[in-house]
């Protein structure tokens, strides 16, 4: 997906306008590849699991099995991250793990502050309420 993103980013060189820094462009565009290949994994995954949902059984319960210390939690996170829609995958990810600013954030995705402030506060609550359900 990176390898992808650099292509295009190369192949694009010659209409970067400026308007913004090099590293904020490169970024937009990977950012826009991995939204697409976030689309791309999740229809081939509900096409998969639309063909055998005992493959799902068996994924839900292996990984509610899991006894190492901090795994089941990590499972747990990450499954409710992948119930998020896209843009609130991606605000969720930037500010959780990446602790990105929303004002970077703001540039990166041309999207308001406000709105991504809100699509993290929805994508939280979904996440914990996901998280709770299950135990």
């Amino acid at each position: 997906m990176v390898q992808n993103a650099f292509m295009k980013a190369w192949m694009a060189l010659d209409g970067f306008r400026g308007d913004a820094q090099l590293s904020t462009w490169l970024f937009q565009i990977v950012t826009y590849e991995a939204l697409g290949l976030l689309r791309k994994n999740k229809n081939e995954r509900n096409a998969r699991i639309e063909v055998n949902d005992d493959n799902a059984y068996l994924l839900d319960n292996a990984v509610a099995h899991i006894s190492i210390d901090g795994k089941e939690t990590e499972a747990k996170l990450e499954r409710a991250i992948e119930q998020l829609p896209d843009k609130q995958k991606l605000v969720f990810k930037l500010r959780y793990y990446e602790e990105m600013p929303y004002n970077k954030m703001s540039k990166l995705t041309d999207t308001s502050e406000g709105a991504l402030k809100a699509s993290y506060h929805h994508a939280v609550k979904k996440v914990e309420e996901f998280v709770l359900s299950e135990d």
